[in-house]
């Protein structure tokens, strides 16, 4: 199964967290090879963003992404 993950590449949300959760998202891919199982887009802002940092994985859209919060959603798409 290829997963995608969405991530709002707005200001607000990357300010607020999403330049950070990129970068692990892109290592946690290579670390774990999953470069074939997992997609990742950027969205432009959708006006949400006093709920940023957001992330779509597999159209479910997350919002106040942290670091811990991500680290769990990761795992799960192993």
């Amino acid at each position: 199964m290829t997963h995608e993950i969405k991530i709002c590449m707005g200001s607000a949300c990357f300010a607020k967290g999403n330049q950070e959760n990129l970068e692990y998202i892109k290592e946690f891919i290579k670390e774990n090879n999953l470069d074939a199982k997992i997609k990742i887009l950027g969205s432009l802002c959708e006006n949400k963003c006093s709920i940023g940092p957001r992330i779509y994985i597999d159209d479910k859209e997350y919002t106040q992404v942290t670091r811990g919060a991500l680290i769990n959603l990761m795992e799960d798409l192993k």
